[in-house]
């Protein structure tokens, strides 16, 4: 009897202390914790984690460079990986790849080769590259020995790895968007916070501007300021621009958010007794007013890559933004807009797959975090 007792206070005590620790979190805490129940928004994270990843070591992981080529494999398909040779398990391998004409569209296609058997080897040297842009290397994380070749995606239209170029087109189309987020992120902050603290003339002006600017349609404004890029810039220099245009179309919409959060939040009592004290201004909005929506401002980041991923996507494609030897996953695209393309060599749409899967993911993450921000919802 005495052990019952005392297995019940030691569940109450348990259960009150779960309560204890939930109604005594703090509010990361709380979102992290909701954030958690979101299924598919910690699928997308995961899967968006695992993108960035890659594209970091897309050296490593790509089998060859951006400027390799070979003109014996143009538009081949993707060659099947196989673990089976006559019924002997011999681990991952490529067969040889040989040509035949199509016997109805006389086109050049490529067949394999069952004679020649060719393992795959990890961790092999290959073409050199810089890990991180720092370290020199020329490790790859796999290779077909001898002559055979790997083309998990297929071949471009130059005889080049098309999944290589889509990893190592990552490294643009995924960190484009992250650098242009975080200006659109600091220019938004600012402007909203003059407008919202101060208003008056100040407020007036900013906000005329804010409206000049979302006047121009997105894309056409785009197109303009990227055409205006010189050809003869390195893909560096061209990186940066690109960023920059698109901070500069993007930050109207998060200033005027953050200047009404700012008049909402200027009249609360501690803010009040902030300024009355002789607080600097700068404090003010850094310490008191901007960390009062920082889960907001988290959520919209979130929220604003979707749009910033296709838009350097949607100008690369139009060649108006990055160019070849450069490589995102808007150039692998550019090959697309011929029919011949979709009709006979479809495995060049592969990178508009990886654009869907990120920008949907980056939804469904922001979808999450917003619905975390209310954690007592």
């Amino acid at each position: 009897m005495e052990n019952t007792k005392a297995a019940i206070v030691r569940t109450k005590a348990k259960e009150q202390k779960k309560q204890d620790k939930y109604y005594y979190a703090s509010q990361w805490s709380l979102m992290l914790r909701k954030f958690r129940k979101h299924k598919l928004a910690m699928a997308s994270t995961i899967l968006l984690i695992f993108f960035y990843i890659t594209a970091i070591f897309g050296g490593f992981v790509a089998p060859q460079g951006t400027e390799q080529y070979d003109g014996r494999y143009v538009n081949c398909g993707p060659t099947p990986v196989h673990w089976f040779h006559d019924g002997r398990f011999i681990g991952p391998f490529v067969y040889g790849l040989k040509t035949e004409r199509d016997p109805e569209t006389f086109m050049l296609m490529f067949a394999e080769d069952t004679e020649a058997v060719y393992r795959i080897r990890f961790f092999q040297p290959g073409s050199a590259y810089k890990l991180f842009g720092l370290i020199p290397s020329s490790i790859h994380l796999f290779q077909a020995e001898g002559d055979g070749a790997v083309f998990l995606f297929g071949t471009d239209g130059m005889g080049r790895d098309l999944f290589s170029r889509v990893v190592l087109g990552a490294q643009i189309s995924l960190f484009i968007p992250v650098a242009g987020m975080l200006l659109t992120l600091v220019l938004g902050l600012f402007m909203g916070s003059l407008s919202g603290y101060f208003g008056g003339w100040v407020d007036t002006v900013i906000q005329r501007l804010v409206e000049v600017v979302r006047s121009f349609p997105q894309v056409p404004l785009w197109m303009a300021l990227s055409a205006a890029i010189p050809k003869t810039l390195k893909p560096a220099q061209v990186f940066m621009l690109m960023t920059l245009i698109l901070s500069l179309i993007s930050w109207p919409d998060l200033s005027r958010v953050v200047r009404s959060k700012f008049i909402s939040v200027k009249k609360e009592d501690y803010i009040m007794a902030a300024r009355i004290s002789g607080a600097p201004v700068n404090k003010v909005i850094t310490r008191h007013m901007i960390p009062s929506f920082t889960s907001y401002i988290i959520v919209n980041m979130t929220m604003s890559i979707p749009g910033l991923i296709i838009g350097e996507t949607t100008l690369s494609f139009l060649g108006l933004g990055l160019r070849s030897p450069a490589t995102s996953w808007g150039v692998l695209l550019q090959e697309t807009n011929k029919l011949e393309t979709i009709m006979f060599y479809g495995w060049k749409l592969i990178p508009m797959l990886f654009v869907f899967l990120t920008v949907l993911a980056f939804n469904f993450m922001g979808d999450g975090l917003r619905d975390a921000a209310d954690p007592y919802k």
